[in-house]
């Protein structure tokens, strides 16, 4: 089974159901705060592979959903840019699969194919926020209401 580095926003939902999943099926999942994590552009780099820049970006990140920044718009360098100085803007989760595997996003069937998941899927959509976001992100837990 495979020990996965799991860079998520702490009480993000769906994070939670990949967390549970992975961890069901056999995996060791350790849990780290991508909003807090030290971030160089290189070492961020590693985990978008070949995505294009776009596919680079929490599409549900609120200054994404408001427009304010446009993916499509972004090259290399001021994509990082912006990530680093906004870890909101990254796609999540990020996965450091054995040192090995690195990948933005929660894609169950290239999960699968890398290194297996059970039968036990968790309902809905486990990749995009299913909150209705329109300018301010989920709170951070322990956050007062």
């Amino acid at each position: 089974m495979a020990i996965i580095v799991f860079y998520e926003k702490p009480g993000c939902g769906n994070n939670t159901k990949q967390k549970v999943w992975l961890a069901a099926s056999g995996h060791t999942v350790l849990a780290k705060n991508l909003l807090l994590e030290k971030w160089t552009p290189a070492r961020l780099r590693q985990f978008f592979g070949g995505m294009p820049v776009t596919e680079w970006f929490n599409p549900s990140a609120p200054r994404v959903k408001s427009g304010e920044v446009d993916p499509a718009l972004q090259d290399e360098a001021s994509a990082l840019a912006l990530m680093m100085s906004e870890p909101l803007l990254i796609r999540r989760p990020l996965m450091d699969i054995d040192g090995v595997i690195f990948c933005a996003g929660f894609d169950a069937d290239a999960v699968h194919a890398w290194i297996g998941l059970n039968d036990a899927k968790p309902k809905g959509d486990i990749e995009n926020c299913p909150n209705l976001h329109q300018s301010n992100p989920c709170p951070a837990p322990g956050a007062s209401l």
